[in-house]
């Protein structure tokens, strides 16, 4: 934007120049709507000089930027010829490319960031959220116009220009997302940030130029015409600049240098589709990184691949160039399968009878393309057909683990030259991106003292150790965190469980022998089934803290729930050592050294743990869980309803006293428990639920509208229509506990009864139950046995209180 002359005095010693000041902006299509420009009134401005006759005002930092994109009158050094404050330069008159108004001004705005763009910002309210509040703050403050020295002929004539249409917005965006949000001062910086991605993306998105040479067109369309049209003309410049500030290793704040080098166009459309096409097939583990992808690809373009100083590999057709590193070395994973050819079996190199040069385009062609063979090869046939076996044996590669933060550049790049170069069954099969590892909840950094390296954790925590607490730091994209509390509690835990071990073995003869028989023993076998099974699965997706729950932590809470279970009887002397063999094998690949000695010095068993494979397992009765968790349940719920008719109920009534026991003479010395069940829904609640399995779609997993489900509800019983408004208010908490139930856990949630007898599992284990609540005798009864009520005697009232249900039996004790 020119700064129109007569000058004033602050800027005297730049007349005979040609005066800008510099506004960056990323949306060259909305220059047709500029009101006025911004500057910041404390902002620290300087007059650089650009060539012989322009000078540019802007930040010093930005001018910076300039002078290494060779626009400075020195390059690389950018010349101050004054320095000015953003006070200075308010009132200054300009003419703006492309603006329909001839004449705007320098206005204040004391939210400009000089950290970025140049510290100057154009003004266009009608599509900028925050240039609307801003120029609506200056036009209806006097008070702040005068604060500022801001004359009202710099202002209140110059009102919003239609610029662009936006269907959802109209072609006044800015002002009617602001009236929306109920915006109203420039100092609402989250609403303002919303604001601004509303309009910004529509605008891009949906919008449609309504003035200049391409108006009608879309927006998205219109932009890179336009900003070519004013670089052509002379009007522009392309200014680059980090995204955020970089500092260097020797501490400088980093610029964007504009420099000769080599790019790889990744966006181009073809070879996009291919990128598209590849990682569409890949498994990469977890939705964040597949979008992660995604999303590189949208955007991805030009990429610089060359660099003139440091490490790395020349650039065969400009050797004054090297490689960059995040372009190097994309398909270097094809080089291992046959690197112990070259390399006569020695990773450090060893001699060989090949040499690099004869290494040619053509031999990598017919290894790595099956192209034709390089009858000009001076390499041995049976070799250059070794190599090309090894390549076709090994490749694709099934996994590649890396870095979260390479997604955006190194693992794209690695996507594209695998299409370019190679065929479409050699293509990678799949990425594993992890993120990165704190310590003790805190990020790893050697000035804070929170730094560990893998020396100094084993030799604290020993190896085992150490990778229990890696396993259990997390997975996936979020940053993994090593605690020294973990791996603490891995020492002691193991050292137990050892100690446990050779405990069972030294008093294996007072186990029990024979095939499992009893309830307890088919579900402590179940339970390991179900863990290798789980464990196995999560190993090969790569969810370390997962296969240490299930293939650990789960399994010792099943043996341990299996002890507890046999009380005086004896556990199956088979089954425990099933359990140290599988469990063993599971832990093999977290903590080998301890599978190790279990593996050979306690069980006594040939050969090695790391070999000895997966364990055969049967697969697993989820029915059976789901009993025993039933089981598990009920006990829990009757030592509560045990503590509340010892003790009664710890709230208070309307007096405001604790509720008595309804049995004072109810003592815990030779207690009977009478357990009622009811293993089927009757009256409404079956209605309820009949009505929700007919309403249930089980392609989307998810329920017709309630509206929907109300009105079927209504035609089902004469107990429900007869009163529906009153029975509505009954059935909705029932209702919405079973969809959500059932959304959760599966449309079985639904079924009127559960998919086991309730009576069998609890009447099979009433010695578990005995010994849990410490009672002389359990009876198990029917709810809806009139004979069986009338044995709970005065207490029958209870069942009136707590009616039990499918999966909720109910509990009354006697003396």
């Amino acid at each position: 934007m020119e700064v129109v002359a007569p000058f004033p005095p602050k800027l005297g010693s730049l007349e005979g120049k040609k005066v800008f000041l510099a506004a960056a902006t990323l949306r060259p299509e909305t220059m047709y709507g500029q009101t006025n420009a911004w500057v910041l009134p404390d902002g620290k401005y300087g007059a650089f000089e650009i060539n012989e006759t322009d000078v540019f005002i802007l930040s010093e930092r930005s001018a910076l930027n300039l002078a290494f994109q060779k626009f400075s009158r020195i390059p690389e050094k950018p010349t101050c010829l004054l320095e000015i404050s953003g006070h200075d330069l308010i009132g200054l008159p300009l003419k703006s490319p492309l603006s329909l108004n001839k004449i705007i001004y320098a206005l204040p705005m004391v939210t400009i960031l000089m950290d970025k763009g140049t510290g100057i910002v154009t003004s266009v309210p009608s599509d900028a959220p925050d240039d609307y509040i801003n120029l609506h703050v200056l036009k209806t403050k006097p008070a702040f116009r005068q604060k500022y020295g801001v004359k009202d002929e710099w202002v209140l004539p110059y009102e919003i220009i239609p610029i662009i249409n936006i269907p959802e917005f109209g072609d006044k965006s800015a002002e009617t997302v602001c009236k929306d949000m109920k915006i109203t001062s420039q100092n609402e910086k989250e609403k303002l940030t919303e604001a601004k991605q509303k309009t910004y993306l529509k605008g891009f998105t949906e919008g449609t130029l309504l003035v200049g040479e391409y108006a009608g067109m879309k927006v998205q369309e219109a932009k890179p015409l336009i900003r070519n049209m004013l670089i052509e003309t002379g009007e522009a410049i392309m200014y680059s600049e980090p995204e955020k500030r970089v500092m260097s290793r020797s501490g400088d704040e980093c610029v964007v240098a504009l420099t000769d080098q080599w790019y790889i166009t990744y966006g181009e459309a073809e070879w996009k589709k291919l990128a598209e096409e590849c990682l569409s097939s890949m498994n990469l583990f977890s939705d964040e990184t597949r979008h992660g992808f995604e999303h590189t690809l949208s955007w991805l373009n030009q990429w610089a691949c060359s660099r003139s100083f440091g490490l790395g590999t020349r650039i065969p057709w400009d050797e004054q160039f090297l490689v960059e590193s995040l372009s190097d070395s994309t398909i270097y994973m094809a080089y291992y399968t046959v690197v112990h050819l070259l390399h006569n079996g020695d990773m450090y190199g060893g001699s060989t009878s090949i040499k690099p040069e004869e290494m040619t385009d053509e031999v990598w062609d017919f290894i790595l393309c099956s192209g034709p063979y390089p009858e000009s090869s001076k390499i041995s046939p049976s070799i250059l057909k070794q190599m090309k076996q090894e390549f076709q044996y090994w490749y694709p590669f099934d996994l590649r683990v890396s870095g979260k933060d390479l997604i955006q550049n190194h693992l794209t790049f690695s996507i594209y030259n695998h299409t370019a170069i190679m065929r479409r069954e050699h293509w990678p099969l799949g990425f594993r991106c992890n993120g990165h590892l704190m310590l003790n909840s805190e990020k790893m950094s050697k000035s804070t003292g929170n730094f560990k390296t893998l020396r100094q954790a084993i030799e604290e925590f020993s190896a085992d150790a150490t990778r229990f607490s890696l396993a259990d730091a997390g997975d996936g994209v979020d940053d993994a965190n090593f605690v020294s509390e973990t791996a603490n509690a891995a020492i002691l835990r193991l050292t137990k469980e050892l100690a446990w071990m050779e405990e069972v073995l030294a008093a294996e003869s007072s186990l029990r022998t024979g095939p499992p028989s009893t309830y307890a023993d088919k579900v402590f076998l179940n339970e390991m089934n179900i863990a290798v099974q789980l464990t196995g699965q999560n190993y090969a997706n790569y969810m370390f803290r997962d296969a240490l729950k299930t293939g650990f932590y789960d399994l010792q809470a099943a043996r341990d729930e299996y002890r507890l279970s046999c009380g005086a009887g004896a556990m199956n002397r088979d089954l425990l050592w099933r359990f140290m063999d599988v469990q063993t094998r599971l832990i093999t690949p977290i903590c080998p050294h301890y599978a190790e000695h279990v593996w050979r010095e306690l069980l006594k068993k040939d050969g090695f743990a790391v070999k000895a494979g997966w364990p055969v397992a049967d697969p697993p009765d989820l029915q059976l869980k789901s009993a025993n968790k039933y089981l598990q349940d009920s006990i829990v719920l009757m030592r509560k309803l045990l503590q509340k008719q010892l003790f009664g109920s710890k709230k208070t009534n309307k007096k405001g006293t604790p509720t008595p026991a309804p049995s004072a003479s109810l003592s815990e010395a030779k207690i009977k428990g009478l357990i009622y069940v009811n293993e089927q829904f009757e009256g409404w609640k079956a209605d309820c639920l009949n009505v929700l399995k007919s309403k249930y779609d089980k392609a989307s997993h998810s329920f017709a509208p309630d509206s929907e489900i109300l009105n079927a509800l209504k035609e089902t019983s004469d107990e429900v229509s007869r009163d529906f408004k009153k029975m509505q208010k009954i059935c909705m908490p029932f209702l919405k506990f079973k969809k959500d139930e059932a959304l959760s856990l599966g449309v079985h949630a639904l079924n009127l009864k559960l998919p086991f007898g309730e009576i069998e599992v609890l009447r099979e284990n009433l010695d578990l139950i005995k010994r849990q609540l410490e009672l002389e005798d359990v009876e198990v009864l029917s709810a809806s046995d009139p004979a069986s009520v009338s044995k709970a005697g005065t207490l029958a009232s209870l069942l009136q209180q707590s009616p039990p249900s499918p999966g909720n039996p109910t509990a009354i004790f006697l003396v």
